[in-house]
């Protein structure tokens, strides 16, 4: 669908961005698009009766991509946009202020609002980031500092 948008749009491009900057963001419409179609379909109710699968394991990768789609879909959409061109599109932090039209340190603070709002919703507390983090420890009770 959004090779379709970008062929129909051709002739409104303009120049004031790069070509690829302009595609991005017709693909990023083309996929919020989508998501709001599938945000308006009933969601079947037993995921039993729909995913019966011989291999349980294709059935959990259904399942936890049914989730995180679901879990997506409830992020507020700049939020959702910088998630999906980050890491499924794999766009660099730029690449996405361009097409977002925001600054670099936006795109970060989007992505880290974005990532822990979809951690709790899909109940990971413990969700792992790209930093790592120094954790310290109390001094045994009676020592001298």
């Amino acid at each position: 669908m959004a090779l379709i948008s970008i062929v129909r749009a051709l002739p409104s491009f303009d120049g004031r961005s790069k070509f690829s900057t302009w595609i991005y963001r017709i693909a990023t419409n083309a996929a919020l698009d989508e998501v709001r179609r599938i945000q308006r379909r009933p969601l079947p109710t037993d995921k039993e009766s729909v995913y019966d699968s011989p291999t349980g394991d294709r059935t959990n990768a259904v399942d936890a991509q049914m989730d995180v789609s679901a879990g997506l879909a409830q992020l507020p959409e700049e939020y959702r946009t910088a998630i999906v061109l980050r890491h499924v599109a794999d766009l660099d932090y730029e690449e996405i202020a361009a097409i977002q039209g925001v600054p670099v340190g936006t795109v970060r603070s989007r992505l880290a609002r974005g990532r822990a709002q979809l951690a709790e919703i899909l109940g990971n507390q413990n969700a792992h980031s790209d930093r790592q983090t120094k954790t310290t420890t109390a001094p045994p009770e009676g020592s001298a500092p």
